[in-house]
């Protein structure tokens, strides 16, 4: 399995946001760079200084999540165990990547702020946690450069190694193709089976 050589209780976290990620055709490294940056867990309630909490496995701020309740999402449904906070975060990231302004690392930061000071802090970190995030997507999983409109599909490094393949182009979304970005290559997880399309 694909996950094994994770720590078990991160497990769910990863399955978790990879699986946001694709639903919500966000890059992967992103949504796991934020997950390990919130580092919650489920049931977790943290106060803030302001009087508001930090909730559940993606530390939503009740603040933000009075706005959701119109949609009939509660703090419980987020502090749950499972995959719907991450879920909603993919939600959420997805928002801000496509309508804010800035490159998709201050987007993506404004997940935690957008207070410039706060934003800039998060951003930092949040970059060096998707490259490390990138590698392991890149030896896992058929990944493509967001930053390309005629990325090459890049096979997992474990079947590289085994026989190597030239995949071929694929046409990536609007949104990466008319992107600017800065810093490491978001990737985002391609399903193109080997089967299908490495010949």
């Amino acid at each position: 399995m694909v996950f094994t050589d994770l720590p078990p209780q991160i497990q769910e976290r990863v399955v978790c946001s990879i699986s946001a990620a694709i639903k919500y055709k966000i890059p992967a490294n992103i949504m796991l760079a934020v997950a390990e940056k919130e580092a919650g867990k489920p049931g977790q309630w943290v106060r803030n200084t302001n009087g508001t909490h930090d909730v559940g496995a993606m530390q939503f701020n009740t603040s933000y999540l009075s706005d959701l309740s119109r949609y009939g999402i509660t703090a419980n449904d987020v502090a749950a165990a499972g995959c719907y906070a991450f879920d909603l975060a993919a939600w959420r990231l997805r928002v801000h990547i496509r309508n804010d302004k800035g490159d998709i690392w201050t987007k993506a930061a404004n997940y935690h702020s957008r207070t410039h000071k706060y934003n800039t802090i998060y951003r930092t970190d949040l970059m060096r946690k998707a490259a490390k995030w990138a590698d392991w997507l890149e030896a896992h999983f058929v990944t493509l450069d967001v930053n390309q409109a005629d990325a090459i599909p890049t096979m997992p490094i474990r079947l590289v190694s085994q026989q190597p393949i030239q995949a071929p182009a694929k046409k990536l979304p609007a949104m990466a193709q008319t992107a600017k970005f800065t810093g490491y290559v978001p990737r985002q997880i391609s399903f193109i089976t080997k089967s299908k399309s490495f010949k």
